[in-house]
């Protein structure tokens, strides 16, 4: 393992030094000129205000999906124009054939099968962090963070749009707000921004502004400028966002009796809110004082069955949203921070340096306690304080250092991380990044809440919380490849049995894991297939007493085809685990994904694995079997969707075919949209292996991302298979929950 780590900072170094000194691809000759206005611009959606005339329009001239730079097979021109609080784009999207447009009245962020253009706006230039704004045809709003060459689709911000559809194809505005942004003092700003269209028809063709190179893998720093914005300084800002929660919940009084009483409980009233202050354009300071942090979009169920590691779920609570690209590691996981009654949070940039601080104290804590082949979560009633810094200092072109830091602190026990973060970028298209913790953990001296004498694995310290204090350390080092025909990747993560981080959600430790990754990729562009990948990764891992752990080689073919359509096979020719001191080889299985959307209002996805498995019991045997998950999206007019979900899995035992278990997650989501701001949804869910059945029905008015009026329920029952007596409610809640956002 020291070899491998060696041998991966010493190409990292090798090539950082002997770099040539080339450029990545010069996009400043693409240059959009924002004019500046008198007087604000009211959306419409025509671009039917004389303002426009005005305006120095560009046109996306290059198709880069499927083809690589082509002229685009659809004329779109774009204008930008400004006054001191708002930055306004107006698009204009001639189609061919406006029939076959693709557009659907939907919630936010709904509309990335549609067509759609969007912006991604890098205010510092130093492309680490990108807004962008979308809108498809009906005026309907999709908004993301891009950071570095990934997107958080959870990101939200407040901005106006409007759009038509005429007979032409379409035309959409914009008005972006200065105060939503981040960016320097300076009189005179000068931005990167990527402007693309997305028109899906049978391929999903891409068109942008500027010519795209594959081998150069972050899209901002292929962007043009925006220039012309003078004396744009929103100075101070102050938002408010107080809620009021009126619910009333009912339980069965012992689940093991059905015929046991359903109690009522009171009527409960619960405010709360928040206040976000900017004192300049780089600072943002959050607090929020019993924020409600209950979602009314519930998690889909996911299979748990013969899994010994705890789930992670994506953060929908907008508290967090800000500052996000600063905390892209497991290390981190906002959701551990369960029932807070305040927490504060700021964060900013100043020059090159980006930093973050966040205060909260949670009134129910959860545990997740990581092991070697599990781990446990313990839900618990105590208080703890959580404190989490972020420093990183951004030395340019994707490259930067940093340093973090979290604490979670009990009256009498405690757990600190801290540790440095890097990703350095050489020639255009190489990366070696890393991360180095050290944490000490100071537990729990209470073992009615987690009793358990087994060790982390030969340290002496057993994973009950009884008292002990003990240090861990952590390494994650990476050297990366991205090109347009080959892709390459190197990992080394070494965690020791000892490493903990109650602020994260890091399952699995005592591992020293190799893992490399190729990808080879040729683009035939043919009538049926427009792109073939060839993947071939491996992994070993052994364990801090050098014991062997697990082994694998996984070769994969995709395809990406007319039709929308994406399909992906990959076979285990060789996979060996130890698993409870017994080794278990010829875990062979084949695996498979899809995802099409042949038709407007039509996408089919889905994924399977199906071969052997080891049945992680406390005598584990080799099992074959398969998981399944598939999903279909209906969306037979532009107010109503539905999707249809379903994940199956099931185990024998591989030699005697007795059953281990056999079951499903079956589950649809139906939403009318009666205009862009209203919509009815409803959620009903069964799991076999619970046998619970779940109703989740929702009246929505979203006024924008953070003002909004909703009334609905959750319904839980259980079917006991006693005396036919079929489902029986166990649980139910209703709730009318206000928010609205003032902007001062």
């Amino acid at each position: 393992m020291i070899k491998n780590i060696k041998l991966i900072i010493c190409l990292a170094v090798i090539f950082y030094c002997l770099q040539p000194l080339m450029a990545d691809q010069d996009t400043t000759r693409f240059v959009f000129q924002a004019v500046r206005i008198s007087e604000p611009l009211k959306l419409t959606g025509g671009l039917d205000n004389p303002f426009w005339e005005n305006a120095v329009p560009i046109e996306l001239g290059f198709e880069i999906i499927p083809s690589e730079n082509t002229p685009s097979g659809q004329r779109t021109e774009v204008m930008a124009l400004y006054d001191q609080d708002f930055l306004y784009l107006g698009f204009r999207c001639f189609d061919t054939l406006p029939g076959a447009i693709r557009a659907h009245l939907s919630d936010r962020d709904q509309i990335f099968n549609d067509d759609y253009v969007l912006i991604s706006i890098d205010t510092y230039g130093d492309f680490q962090k990108g807004y962008e704004f979308a809108v498809n045809p009906h005026g309907i709003q999709g908004d993301l963070l891009m950071m570095g060459t990934m997107e958080d689709p959870s990101y939200d911000m407040v901005w106006q749009s409007k759009a038509v559809i005429n007979n032409d194809g379409w035309s959409a505005e914009m008005a972006i707000p200065f105060r939503a942004l981040n960016f320097n003092g300076d009189n005179i700003q000068e931005w990167k921004i990527l402007v693309i269209r997305s028109v899906p028809r049978n391929n999903k063709y891409v068109l942008s502004w500027t010519p795209i190179d594959r081998n150069i893998p972050n899209l901002l720093q292929q962007g043009g400028l925006i220039s012309g914005l003078s004396g744009i300084k929103p100075g101070r800002s102050i938002d408010l966002l107080p809620y009021t929660m009126i619910e009333q919940a009912s339980e069965r009084s012992d689940l093991s009796d059905p015929g046991s009483s359903f109690e009522d409980g009171s009527w409960k009233t619960r405010i709360g809110g928040g206040i976000q202050y900017s004192p300049n354009p780089g600072i943002n300071i959050n607090v929020v004082i019993n924020p409600d942090f209950s979602q009314i979009e519930s998690d889909a169920d996911q299979v748990t069955v013969n899994n010994t590691f705890a789930l992670s779920y994506p953060e929908k609570r907008p508290f967090f949203m800000a500052g996000m690209d600063l905390l892209q590691t497991p290390m981190y996981y906002s959701r551990t921070i369960n029932n807070p009654l305040a927490a504060v949070k700021g964060n900013g940039k100043t020059g090159k340096i980006s930093w973050l601080a966040l205060s909260a104290y949670d009134r129910n804590t959860a545990i997740v306690v990581p092991g070697e082949e599990r781990s446990n979560t313990i839900l618990t009633d105590e208080g703890s304080y959580t404190n989490v810094g972020r420093l990183r200092y951004d030395i340019g072109n994707e490259s930067f250092i940093g340093v973090l830091g979290l604490s979670r602190n009990f009256t009498k026990a405690h757990n600190y991380l801290g540790g440095v973060d890097w990703n350095m970028k050489f020639w255009k298209n190489w990366y070696f990044n890393g991360e180095l913790f050290l944490s000490h953990t100071s537990e729990l001296n209470d073992s009615s809440l987690f009793s358990l004498d087994s060790e982390f694995g030969s340290t002496g310290y057993d994973e009950g919380f009884n008292g002990e204090a003990y240090f861990g350390t952590g390494m994650h080092l990476s050297l990366v490849r991205r090109g347009r025909i080959y892709t390459f990747n190197i990992v080394q993560n070494n965690f020791s049995p000892t490493y903990q981080t109650y602020n994260g959600m890091f399952p699995s430790v005592n591992s020293r894991m190799t893992y490399v990754y190729h990808n080879f990729t040729l683009y035939p562009n043919g009538k049926v297939i427009k792109r073939i990948s060839l993947l071939l990764n491996a992994n070993l891992n052994y364990n801090y007493d050098n014991l062997f752990k697990k082994g694998l080689i996984q070769s994969s073919l995709l395809l990406i085809m007319v039709g929308q359509t994406y399909f992906n096979i990959s076979y285990l020719p060789v996979s060996a685990e130890r698993y409870r001191d017994q080794l278990f080889s010829n875990a062979n299985r084949f695996s498979f994904s899809l995802s099409s959307s042949p038709v407007k209002g039509l996408t089919i996805s889905g994924n399977a694995q199906v071969g052997r498995f080891i049945y992680r019991s406390i005598s584990p045997v080799m099992g074959r079997g398969f998981n399944v998950f598939g999903s279909i999206q209906f969306e037979p007019g532009s107010r109503l969707k539905s999707d249809i979900s379903c994940s199956l899995a099931k185990l024998c035992d591989n030699t005697s075919g007795d059953l281990f278990y056999n079951g499903y997650i079956l589950r649809n989501q139906t939403t009318y949209q009666f205009t862009g701001k209203l919509f009815l949804r409803n959620i009903i869910q069964y799991n076999s292996f619970t046998r619970e059945l779940e109703l989740y029905p929702l009246l929505n008015f979203k006024v924008n991302a953070f003002t909004m009026f909703c009334a609905g329920m959750t319904q839980g029952m259980i079917d006991y298979e006693t005396e036919n007596i079929g489902f029986i409610p166990v649980e139910r809640q209703y709730f009318v929950k206000l928010q609205y956002l003032f902007a001062l």
